[in-house]
């Protein structure tokens, strides 16, 4: 997999894009954004939605977010089957040359278009942004992988060793494969896992000021397994449910509404007056702690980046004895031992949510770990710094990655004044959650995040 790239990209004659495949164009488009601009894939692609919804019907957008998805989840693989097939490596070809084969190629290998209209589209695509010449190109190399048979064939014919095959044919990089072993601890388990991990997710609603039952109805949704505020979609936009519209819901995995819960759960010496939410933004869990809280408790919510700030005062709007802050969680304006709950949902490498935001895999690097356990440390001893003796930690991330997880979590416990409390035993009707005495949820057991969960509580 080749690094993302930037580079001016020129833009078609408006003259040349009615005559282009719509569905094609705007999964294009998304590559182009991810590739030359580090786009979000999860963001950029409602937008062009959006935009487009009066060219592309609902089978065409569909086609569009799966060709989008599934090119992106799958680069990896992709490039591993291009590499040979052309006379330069890829790093050396235009940006758009390489984003196109890889759509091309998706189509021939996972969704069994047709070569002809594999080939043809992709080529037409190819004339139209970049040129003639470059066109030239394409079709020849996506002649010659289609000529080599279907992803099975292609895997076979591609060298490496067991780990290497099982990245290649889940489409995850190497590092990724281990970490996840690791995390795991069966192996039996591992393939199910990264398969599950590309998987389309489902649209989670949590009910936060509108009774379950309710949004049920709303949404023509089913009843989350877990969270006792959750809503499956099968499939809809859920900004046509009243109300997601009127803030009483949102989207929120339901993973993410147990991480929120484990806080609100945790057994509690004293009195129970005042929460935080350390690292807050969005503000998904800050308006489920808001909802769920007893009455009379203060809700502080804070991040350090003002605009996630300002999106959590969005989310917060409508609610009660909240304070919304624009603070650091290693050097805050509270006093030490301000609070009786805390939860501190720290930043990570985000390899929990890979089925949502498909080119993270990609991105990441093993050398992104350390800082961020560095960070994760110095935040989580700020989070025990801020809560009272006898006061409780949730300390939770999206990844499953040991030094992110376990290890960090282990270095806060390893103090003396630090107790962890068992997660499972809060969450009797999850099953498989327990990783020793902390939680960790899987799409391939639970249908969510990676979500990782710890409980510490101030002893003294």
């Amino acid at each position: 997999m080749t690094a993302p790239r930037r580079g001016n990209r020129r833009p078609p004659s408006r003259r040349s894009r009615p005559v282009l495949d719509g569905a094609r164009l705007t999964a294009f488009d998304v590559l182009d954004g991810v590739t030359s601009r580090a786009a979000y894939a999860n963001l950029l692609l409602p937008q062009l939605l959006r935009e487009r919804a009066a060219d592309l019907g609902e089978r065409d957008a569909a086609f569009a977010t799966q060709l989008a998805y599934g090119t992106l989840r799958a680069t990896g693989t992709l490039d591993a089957v291009l590499a040979p097939l052309v006379t330069r490596p890829l790093a050396e070809l235009d940006p758009r040359v390489l984003d196109l084969l890889r759509l091309g190629t998706y189509q021939l290998l996972d969704l069994r278009v047709p070569a002809h209209a594999a080939v043809d589209t992709s080529v037409a695509l190819t004339r139209a942004i970049v040129g003639t010449g470059a066109s030239g190109l394409v079709n020849a190399v996506l002649r010659k992988v289609a000529a080599g048979g279907d992803r099975a064939a292609w895997l076979e014919r591609l060298d490496g060793d067991g780990d290497q095959r099982l990245a290649l044919a889940t489409d995850h990089p190497g590092w990724i494969v281990g970490a996840w072993r690791d995390a795991l601890g069966d192996e039996a388990e591992l393939e199910p896992a990264l398969l599950a991990d590309d998987a389309a997710p489902e649209v989670h609603l949590v009910a936060r000021r509108v009774p379950r039952d309710q949004l049920v109805a709303e949404s023509g949704g089913q009843p989350g397994p877990w969270s006792p505020h959750a809503v499956r979609l099968g499939g809809g936009d859920p900004a046509r449910v009243p109300s997601v519209r009127e803030g009483r819901a949102a989207v929120q995995d339901e993973g993410s509404q147990l991480a929120a819960l484990l806080l609100a759960r945790a057994p509690l010496e004293g009195p129970d007056a005042a929460w935080l939410d350390v690292c807050a933004g969005p503000g998904g869990k800050a308006g489920l702690l808001a909802a769920v809280r007893p009455e009379g408790v203060q809700l502080t919510a804070a991040d350090r980046a003002p605009h996630r700030a300002e999106l959590v005062r969005r989310a917060l709007r409508d609610e009660d004895d909240v304070e919304v802050l624009v603070a650091d969680g290693r050097t805050p304006p509270w006093r030490p031992g301000a609070f009786d709950r805390v939860l501190l949902d720290a930043p990570c490498t985000g390899l929990g949510a890979l089925r949502r935001r498909p080119e993270v895999r990609w991105r990441r690097t093993p050398d992104d770990v350390a800082p961020l356990v560095e960070l994760q440390r110095a935040l989580l001893d700020g989070a025990l710094a801020a809560v009272r003796p006898g006061g409780v930690v949730a300390y939770v991330t999206c990844s499953p990655h040991t030094d992110e997880t376990v290890a960090v979590a282990d270095a806060a416990a390893a103090r003396d004044d630090v107790e962890v409390l068992p997660v499972a035993p809060l969450f009797p009707e999850v099953p498989g959650l327990a990783r020793g005495a902390y939680g960790q949820l899987w799409p391939h057991r639970h249908g969510t995040d990676a979500m990782f969960m710890a409980l510490l509580r101030r002893t003294r």
